[in-house]
């Protein structure tokens, strides 16, 4: 398992984006994708469909996808059947182990920008209304959702690195350590900038 001061082996071309909820998965794919051109399937778009219901095509789509050369996506739905699929073709994983208060607090700020701005999100999708994601039931509550959750990943990546080893496998603890880590892919030194916000960003 590498760090952020470690170089890769090769420059991947399938690359899986890890990380609890809240943590950037989107937003790092998004910019790996643009700096390394590899297309980013944002995979909650394939899995939600109107009125936020599964759609039936999901992993039919997942494995469209994950039989091209070149892409980068959020390693999820792990209980859906994507480890059957993904992990087999990616090269890299970039597991995002960021501190609970980083996480945390990333999760509220977009929680609550979205519920207020009822920000569109998938297949014309809209956020639930905060008090629905807030309260008790963890099919609705997010945060409840993070915190069990959290600590997901560390259990399962002895487990990945052993069914998986031909992954490279990047852990990244701080978003400084990847800020720092994307600096150093790019060949002339500058920074993959982090895409410009707007208001109604996701």
């Amino acid at each position: 398992m590498l760090t952020a001061d470690d170089p890769l082996p090769i420059r991947p071309e399938r690359v899986l984006i890890a990380g609890v909820t809240g943590s950037g998965k989107t937003t790092l794919a998004a910019r790996i994708g643009e700096a390394w051109r590899l297309r980013h399937v944002e995979i909650d778009a394939l899995f939600h469909g109107p009125n936020w219901t599964p759609r039936p095509e999901f992993l039919d789509d997942v494995q469209s996808f994950a039989a091209e050369d070149r892409w980068v996506t959020e390693w999820q739905y792990t209980s859906k059947g994507t480890d059957e699929i993904l992990p087999p073709r990616a090269q890299l994983v970039v597991w995002l182990d960021y501190p609970y208060r980083v996480v945390r607090w990333r999760l509220v700020r977009r929680t609550l920008a979205r519920g207020i701005l009822r920000t569109p999100l998938w297949n014309g999708n809209v956020e639930k209304p905060i008090w629905r994601m807030l309260n008790g039931d963890p099919e609705e509550n997010i945060l409840l959702w993070q915190t069990n959750t959290l600590h997901k990943w560390g259990e399962r990546m002895p487990e990945v690195v052993e069914r998986f080893p031909h992954l490279t496998i990047v852990r990244l603890r701080h978003p400084r350590q990847t800020e720092a880590w994307l600096r150093a892919q790019d060949p002339a030194g500058v920074s993959i900038a982090p895409p410009k916000r707007r208001s109604r960003e996701r």
